[in-house]
């Protein structure tokens, strides 16, 4: 870690470079309703979709110290090519699909690459391609403990950082599908984290949790809250724990020549919330409100008629785990040199990616008239009410039609080169 204001060492910067290969897949099942369902039994779903999506990003880091064991750093973690598709899962067919049956998507495909054109085989929608930046992270970081400065205690690190929602909100036209390249979601967050690391001989071992929030959206953000019925409108919150073990093949302390294998596991927790699914831009294609999609949502419910209003695509998300395992060969030639090659193994549990609930239930008035309370007694969401929620469309939201995101698998290869000074 970064350290100044030492004795014989009166700043250190840090710069590193990292580079991610990302690959994600994951089986799309859709709630099959009908009469002849057991009541008392689980909901049928019907093997629909596959997705696969690829993603390279560089990420450029500097740290500078500013105090002793206390250091500032910022990084622009920057996709370089973004790339996502559906295929029809094993099994499948176009005639059977009851995405296309419900109109989410037509018959014969759509190819954002080609202008919205139809696709061949097995392909059934193809988005664009993205690159650009999301967030410039910002943050703060201290050391209460140092074995460095006292070898009988672990170091101990505790960090702050801002991400500043900067890049292109990522958006979906289907008239023009190529001109929306953007990958930010113009969301900006807080992220808190603490590590504890004990080095020995010729192993050291280490432990990390971290908490991630939202706090505001960007006025171009598709977060938001429209107001009425409306709930869980924003980004869900993140938290993890990693730990893991660093073994020693090459300790030369003389030279400061090091080679070692680091081997850790991650949980983190995505809780319910709004986000960019495996379906976003499906959904954002059946509710353009330029068209006559099924998912066109109403800007106004308390209104006669619908005051159409486009689906942003994004969508509730219900809760669910991110596992890692992770592997990694790092080295370090002399003092100022490092570099490492990981890769990280992803499994995230199944999960719901379509349940945008259908209001609030106001509590009945006790007299007069008021926007937080209702005339009515009853226990549901009336229709035609500021009760219900403008962004739940029924076609994918309703029990019975709601998406299914499962069998999520994902690998990333990352390198890594670090300067010390």
């Amino acid at each position: 870690m970064p350290s100044a204001a030492d004795p014989g060492n009166a700043i250190d910067l840090h710069l590193s470079i990292d580079y991610a290969y990302e690959l994600a897949q994951a089986t799309l099942f859709r709630e099959q309703l009908s009469p002849s369902n057991d009541p008392l039994g689980p909901l049928p779903e019907a093997r629909e979709l596959d997705f696969k999506q690829s993603r390279h990003v560089i990420t450029p880091r500097a740290e500078l110290a500013i105090y002793n064991d206390t250091w500032l750093w910022a990084a622009l973690p920057i996709i370089v090519a973004q790339e996502r598709e559906l295929t029809l899962a094993d099994g499948a067919t176009r005639d059977g699909l009851s995405t296309i049956a419900d109109g989410l998507l037509p018959a014969q495909g759509f190819d954002a690459r080609d202008g919205g054109g139809a696709t061949a085989g097995n392909l059934l929608f193809r988005g664009a391609s993205r690159s650009g930046l999301d967030q410039v992270y910002l943050g703060l970081g201290i050391a209460p403990m140092s074995q460095k400065r006292d070898p009988t205690k672990p170091t101990w690190k505790l960090g702050a950082e801002l991400r500043l929602a900067v890049g292109r909100v990522m958006r979906f036209d289907a008239l023009a599908p190529a001109k929306e390249t953007g990958v930010g979601r113009g969301v900006h967050e807080l992220r808190l984290m603490t590590s504890v690391g004990k080095r020995f001989a010729r192993s050291e071992g280490w432990f990390e949790m971290f908490w991630q929030t939202p706090l505001i959206e960007k006025e171009a953000s598709l977060f938001g809250d429209p107001g009425f019925g409306s709930t869980n409108t924003q980004l869900g919150q993140i938290a993890g724990a990693s730990f893991g073990g660093e073994i020693y093949a090459l300790a030369d302390r003389v030279n400061h020549n090091y080679i070692s294998f680091d081997f850790g596991a991650s949980v983190i927790a995505h809780f319910e919330g709004r986000d960019y699914s495996e379906m976003w831009e499906v959904f954002a294609l059946a509710g353009d409100s330029r068209g006559g999609g099924p998912l066109i949502l109403d800007r106004d419910p308390t209104m006669m008629g619908v005051q159409p209003l486009s689906h942003p695509g994004i969508s509730n998300i219900e809760n669910y785990l991110e596992n890692v395992a992770r592997f990694a060969v790092r080295a370090q030639l002399g003092q100022h040199v490092r570099f490492s090659l990981g890769v990280n193994l992803v499994w995230k549990t199944d999960h719901i990616i379509s349940f945008a609930d259908a209001g609030v239930d106001l509590p009945t008035c006790g007299g007069g008239v008021s926007s937080a309370c209702e005339n009515d007694v009853n226990d549901l969401v009336n229709p035609n009410t500021r009760e219900v929620n403008p962004v739940a469309a029924p076609r994918i939201d309703l029990v019975g039609h709601r998406y299914h995101s499962e069998n999520n698998f994902g690998v990333v290869f990352g390198l890594q080169g670090q300067v010390l000074w």
